[in-house]
């Protein structure tokens, strides 16, 4: 059930030149599962909320990343430890994934933050490797990659790709996803979130392979 509050921002973190990590004290929004929402009113004379993907969570907080592309979210950059945020959420439907199920996790640019949340999600507390996600990351350029070594805490397997070949495979990840998917297609489910051209993609390598997928969009 969604609920809209003021939220303590406990931390604020510069990831790169373009994006932003925010902890919020949140108490009753943490979300039932990975890949939810909140939308987030960015300054007292803006009236549309910016809807932006939950990237982590754990009691009482949450945590959210972004990238700066207009006035709302320069305004939410700005942010400091000790500020507040109207905040609504958790809002979305989220993967239906088991805890601990054996995914292969796709993000591209944005759509990377709220893929670390299913890492943790199906990681769960299995010590048995083989048991880990396996994800998939793909940037524009090496100066916008985020999170990796984050995702390579919890995952077996980190997979990067870039557009100009600055960072990890020169290329998209539908690509690498064949990849792993010629050599093992044992998956419960490939997640995906990012540009719509890659998730059509994704999901179309996804189903050659006969493995079930799910985008978000």
């Amino acid at each position: 059930m969604p609920i809209q509050k003021l939220c303590t921002v406990a931390e604020a973190v510069r990831l790169n030149e373009f994006a932003w990590s925010l902890t919020l004290e949140a108490e009753g929004m943490e979300p039932q599962g990975p890949d939810q929402f909140v939308h987030v009113k960015c300054g007292h004379s803006r009236l549309l909320r910016r809807p932006i993907s939950i990237c982590d969570w754990g009691k009482n907080r949450l945590r959210i990343v972004f990238e700066v592309r207009g006035e709302g979210t320069e305004w939410l950059a700005r942010r400091k430890a000790g500020d507040t945020l109207d905040v609504l959420g958790p809002l979305g439907c989220g993967f239906q994934v088991e805890r601990e199920a054996r995914c292969l996790l796709v993000g591209g640019g944005i759509g990377v933050p709220p893929m670390l949340g299913c890492a943790k999600w199906t990681a769960g507390q299995s010590t048995a490797v083989r048991g880990r996600p396996s994800a998939v990351l793909g940037f524009r350029s090496a100066d916008r990659a985020m999170l990796t070594e984050e995702f390579q805490k919890c995952c077996k397997d980190v997979l990067l790709c870039s557009d100009d070949g600055s960072l990890g495979q020169k290329g998209f990840v539908d690509a690498q996803v064949r990849a792993v998917l010629e050599k093992d297609k044992n998956f419960t489910a490939v997640l995906a979130c990012g540009p719509k051209p890659m998730l059509k993609n994704v999901a179309a390598v996804a189903a050659e392979y006969g493995v079930p997928c799910q985008v978000s969009m």
